[in-house]
């Protein structure tokens, strides 16, 4: 699969580790060598000001979408190539993934959080079938990850939806495992049983 644009999810802070900010850049820079268009949140403070400064300054194109209400909180990146101002947050993931054709998450709080497993929802509901990843920097993603693997043994969550989820802990080989993803065709989400 070749991406024309990617969404990355990621903190509106840079975390306490120094690893996070360069995985921000690595990513970043990346997806300029590849040709590849940044989608992101639109604000210029913490990884997502990091990835968009490192994708603008290599000659990257960068567009930001954020919600009006939190221009002033998030600082909205005004050098972008383009930024989407929009209503709400419903509307900003709407339009993320309109533009789109995969989804990566940086380190990140609950907003990071919350837009990723939103994005695998729709994956996992068959409303999408575009790649999702998560960037496990220093392991960061690791208990999310573990949680997830305890919902598939608790009976909560399918083994082919697990693997929706991709993961790695270098910015390139997490762009290869989406590269080639292919969604499993699920006939059935819900055991009937289970109604």
């Amino acid at each position: 699969m070749l991406f024309r644009r990617l969404c990355v999810f990621c903190g509106s802070n840079t975390g306490t580790r120094l690893g996070y900010r360069a995985a921000a850049e690595q990513l970043g820079l990346l997806l300029v060598e590849r040709g590849i268009e940044l989608v992101y949140g639109g604000g210029n403070i913490g990884l997502m000001g990091v990835l968009a400064d490192t994708v603008l300054m290599r000659g990257g194109r960068a567009i930001g979408v954020i919600p009006e209400s939190l221009m002033a909180k998030e600082v909205g990146h005004t050098g972008l190539t383009e930024l989407r101002i929009v209503d709400s947050m419903h509307e900003r993931k709407a339009l993320m993934s309109d533009l789109s054709d995969g989804f990566i998450a940086l380190p990140g709080g609950f907003g990071t959080l919350e837009e990723f497993c939103e994005v695998v929802t729709w994956s996992q509901l068959g409303l999408q079938s575009k790649p999702c990843g998560l960037l496990n920097v220093e392991n960061y993603y690791a208990p999310l990850l573990e949680l997830f693997d305890h919902a598939v043994r608790e009976g909560f969550l399918r083994e082919e939806n697990r693997r929706l989820v991709l993961d790695d802990e270098n910015p390139a080989s997490l762009l290869e495992k989406m590269a080639t993803f292919r969604p499993e065709p699920i006939a059935k989400w819900i055991e009937s049983e289970e109604r």
